[in-house]
């Protein structure tokens, strides 16, 4: 079987378009200052040719992580287990236009969640969590200015691998590797 020659063809296929408000979900990997790994789910915000996006707080601890070790993986998983993509690559912190257009695109859920997540917020109890949480949106009248933390981050893929089951046979695994001539293709078992 021949897969395309470029995985951006396979990556647009697989994923919504950017316009789409449903973002999808991955499960981001990062590398702790003491060399442990380290996942939690984000959502993706947009990607293009250059990569993959994702916004966050710059307190937090995953771009900590990004900032001692730029290493990164990105892991979609569909529904099912009938797809998964796997991107490994080097995340550096996005243009702030670019980080300023993600927040605008946000529903007012998460814009106010960029504002309230924090350490402190964490560890209230839920009734008064639920009662800050009010406050916070009644104060501001749904409207949530771009916090001063929001922090955007590209994905730079060096190597994405596209995994999708086959109930006829066995799974199919593709690995795209970046190289100095574009990308090469290598198939491995599932």
């Amino acid at each position: 079987m021949s897969e395309p020659a470029n995985p951006w063809d396979v990556v647009r296929a697989w994923l919504p378009a950017n316009g789409d408000p449903e973002r999808p979900q991955m499960t981001l990997s990062t590398v702790t200052p003491a060399g442990e790994a380290d996942a939690r789910t984000v959502l993706l915000s947009e990607f293009g040719l250059e990569g993959f996006y994702f916004h966050t707080d710059a307190m937090s601890r995953k771009a900590s992580h990004i900032v001692n070790n730029a290493s990164v993986a990105l892991t979609f998983l569909w529904p099912g287990f009938t797809k998964q993509l796997v991107v490994q690559g080097r995340a550096e912190i996005a243009p702030p236009a670019e980080a300023t257009a993600a927040y605008r695109a946000r529903s007012p859920y998460l814009q106010q969640l960029a504002w309230q997540n924090t350490f402190a917020f964490a560890q209230l109890p839920d009734e008064e969590r639920h009662a800050a949480w009010k406050a916070f949106a009644e104060e501001h009248h749904g409207v949530f200015a771009q916090p001063d933390t929001w922090i955007g981050f590209l994905v730079r893929p060096t190597r994405m691998t596209f995994w999708r089951s086959d109930p006829e046979a066995a799974s199919r695994r593709v690995e795209y590797r970046e190289s100095s001539g574009g990308w090469t293709v290598a198939y491995l078992p599932g």
